[in-house]
């Protein structure tokens, strides 16, 4: 999985007017968790975006001023409910010898035979929770959708997994092609058209 560096400075005071003076200068109070003890400190606001405002996952290398590195995921997130700032986040440290759970977007790939037929892909899931350790951790889970026929759904034991583990129901659907309502009426064109064909033989 990729990774975003985040650069900070630890808090030295954790109090209510420390945090509203640390935001108030751009800065977003940050605490991470995992290690012996909770390490709290800031960065600039600016630094989250691409690990926030994005539909892609990452792990996330926290280098603070101090010298000290962690690597870690981005467990929590809070924002202003009327300026969608971002008020804190909570990182959770990780163990490179321990598995972690993750959300991982899901990559469709393949061209639907239902879908050139006329039908209507849909994704039931755009997101699915694998587990793994740190290292093995996937970008995207794909989802290969060539063979899905109209009315057919891919569940979640077609999908392949490499050094992680989906943890689903066996009867998760991932995703499905629907007959489209255009597919629908010209089936049933064509069945009134064959069935008074049949008729005027007779």
């Amino acid at each position: 999985m990729k990774s975003i560096t985040i650069k900070g400075s630890e808090r030295e005071s954790v109090g209510k007017s420390a945090t509203k003076a640390a935001r108030n200068a751009g800065m977003v109070p940050c605490v991470l968790y995992g290690g012996d003890q909770p390490v709290h400190f800031i960065a600039e606001e600016k630094a989250f975006k691409s690990l926030v405002y994005t539909p892609n996952v990452h792990t996330v290398a926290v280098e603070l001023a101090s010298g000290k590195n962690y690597e870690a995921i981005l467990q929590d997130i809070q924002f202003d409910p009327v300026s969608d700032k971002i008020l804190h986040i909570d990182f959770y440290q990780l163990d490179p010898k321990k598995e972690i759970t993750m959300e991982v977007p899901v990559k469709v790939v393949g061209n639907s035979k239902g879908v050139m037929a006329g039908g209507v892909l849909r994704l039931n899931q755009r997101k699915l929770k694998v587990r793994a350790l740190p290292s093995n951790l996937p970008d995207f889970v794909e989802a290969d959708i060539t063979e899905l026929e109209m009315g057919n759904k891919l569940y979640i034991t077609k999908i392949p997994t490499n050094n992680f583990k989906l943890l689903h129901p066996d009867n998760t659907v991932v995703a499905q092609v629907r007959i489209s309502r255009a597919a629908m009426k010209a089936a049933q064109e064509a069945a009134k058209a064959e069935k008074g064909a049949k008729g005027k033989k007779k």
